[in-house]
């Protein structure tokens, strides 16, 4: 398994204070030669064990059956959503899980690969929320750009920083996908991924907060009921 050998450059470590960053700012070309061999060591092993047939089988096209916005952050991958993710994930990723940032991404995954799923996901101790919700002014251009489109109060307590961003980021879908979600051909989640338990649910939780626009619990779970319908009669209708 890979060694975490490059956790003191965790994205969110390197924005929310500059003392925080100034640790390890610029990394070190040792750690990268060493962590390089690494993962040609791990990938030998992915490939070795998956066999040929698997691959090729891959080569013939992705239908990914969810298009996923999730942030850049080192401690949130796809071995926590799915065990095989390989042509089943269409995995988008920037800072703070933002559509803003990435919606052609966003617009080939549900219009082109035909996923069935929008799932959002936000995640405890984000580094992007706390910077957008304080001063950072003094950061590199490019990046101030990407927490721009990031709305969130000033001073907001972390996870409440992180829920009211996914929310933002389910109501940006909504408003882009109201027809196929009206249909039932699309289902839009925001999700939080906890690893810090901040929402009391359990440490490492995917906790769904947002479920097309419906944030309480009961709509939310009104919503995947009639999309759980809306599967049945096309299926029915298909056959």
């Amino acid at each position: 398994m890979i060694k975490k050998k490059l956790v003191s450059l965790l994205f969110a470590a390197t924005l929310v204070t500059p003392f925080m960053a100034s640790a390890h700012e610029h990394g070190e070309a040792g750690i990268a030669r060493s962590f390089i061999k690494e993962i040609q060591a791990v990938e030998s092993s992915y490939a070795s064990v998956h066999g040929a047939a698997f691959f090729q089988e891959l080569s013939k096209g992705q239908h990914p059956r969810a298009t996923v916005v999730t942030c850049s952050d080192s401690r949130v991958h796809t071995n926590m959503l799915d065990q095989s993710p390989e042509g089943d994930l269409f995995m988008i990723r920037d800072i703070g899980n933002q559509i803003a940032t990435a919606r052609g991404s966003v617009e080939y995954g549900i219009n082109h690969l035909g996923s069935s799923l929008l799932l959002i996901i936000g995640h405890s101790k984000c580094g992007a929320i706390a910077a957008a919700s304080n001063d950072y002014s003094s950061l590199e251009p490019a990046i101030k750009k990407e927490l721009d489109t990031i709305k969130v109060d000033k001073g907001v307590a972390s996870i409440d920083g992180v829920k009211t961003n996914v929310n933002n980021q389910v109501a940006d879908a909504m408003n882009e996908y109201a027809e196929a979600v009206k249909e039932g051909h699309l289902l839009i989640i925001g999700a939080v991924y906890d690893f810090a338990d901040d929402m009391k649910q359990g440490a490492g939780k995917l906790n769904l907060i947002n479920v097309n626009g419906q944030t309480d619990a009961g709509k939310m779970q009104s919503e995947l009921v009639r999309k759980d319908i809306a599967d049945e009669k096309d299926a029915v209708k298909h056959h």
